[in-house]
């Protein structure tokens, strides 16, 4: 993982875009949360778009899709998951 907690580094939000079921759609990251849906992602074998269709496919519709894909970085985390270089 590239982002320095010590700096802030990683506490940047950026807007990213995906394409999902054929229509753009965004979501707002720390760079942090990002790199780790993108380990998931790649460790799994699976498209960036991929995962975070399958994310939001499950997610409450109370809550955004930013918040979902924190969570679901947040959980993976906590399940032992290793961001492999």
């Amino acid at each position: 993982m590239s982002a320095d907690p010590a700096s802030g580094s990683g506490s940047i939000v950026r807007k990213r875009s995906v394409s999902i079921r054929g229509h753009a759609t965004s979501f707002s990251l720390e760079d942090a949360f990002f790199e780790i849906i993108e380990a998931i992602a790649r460790q799994r074998g699976i498209s960036l778009a991929a995962l975070v269709a399958e994310i939001d496919d499950r997610r409450d519709r109370r809550a955004n899709l930013s918040s979902a894909l924190r969570l679901h970085a947040l959980e993976w985390v906590k399940s032992g998951g290793r961001i492999e270089p």
